[in-house]
């Protein structure tokens, strides 16, 4: 499918779930690289970053662990600013590696308020694994070591994104298109 509806948008593949997948094979060979010997905990923010988080998983060889996180940022199609904690972290961080996987970046205020959250906890490090970032949209200074794809600023649905919920099935990155 080269176009979907989803509700009243209409959207176009922009990247192809081959691409994707390449993509994600390469953060995790350098995550096997640079993780090597430090069995990092893997908190990966829901919704949207489900799919790239299982897809990562089964592309890391080093040991390591998985949680999960739930952030709230967007309303429909725009970020609505305000960051809220839905369900929090179980794990003691004391003196571990922590990686972030995210969907995506783009204002970085999401990810500004994980960090801070999570060092309170006293990790050894923590560090940036996003799927798809938007250089052009970022509000804040992020060092995202791991990042699959930069993209334009485009609403966009598909591998775990959404658009009011829906999309999130679809296995290629579909763009908004314009009305």
């Amino acid at each position: 499918m080269s176009i979907v509806q989803i509700k009243d948008k209409t959207f176009s593949v922009s990247i192809p779930e081959e691409e994707i997948l390449r993509r994600v094979q390469a953060v995790a060979d350098k995550i096997n690289r640079d993780m090597d010997g430090k069995n990092p905990l893997f908190l990966a923010v829901l919704n949207g970053a489900f799919v790239f988080a299982a897809d990562l998983m089964r592309r890391v060889t080093i040991p390591c662990e998985i949680s999960f996180v739930k952030l709230a940022s967007y309303q429909g199609v725009t970020s609505t600013g305000k960051v809220s904690e839905v369900l929090g972290i179980n794990e003691d961080l004391t003196d571990r590696t922590v990686v972030i996987i995210e969907d995506i970046v783009d204002t970085g205020l999401t990810m500004k308020r994980m960090i801070e959250t999570l060092g309170t906890r006293n990790p050894a490090s923590i560090h940036i694994c996003a799927l798809l970032v938007k250089p052009d949209k970022l509000q804040v200074d992020l060092n995202i070591e791991y990042a699959a794809m930069e993209i334009p600023n485009d609403f966009i649905v598909g591998y775990g994104l959404d658009y009011d919920q829906q999309g999130r099935n679809l296995r290629d990155i579909y763009t908004l298109v314009k009305e």
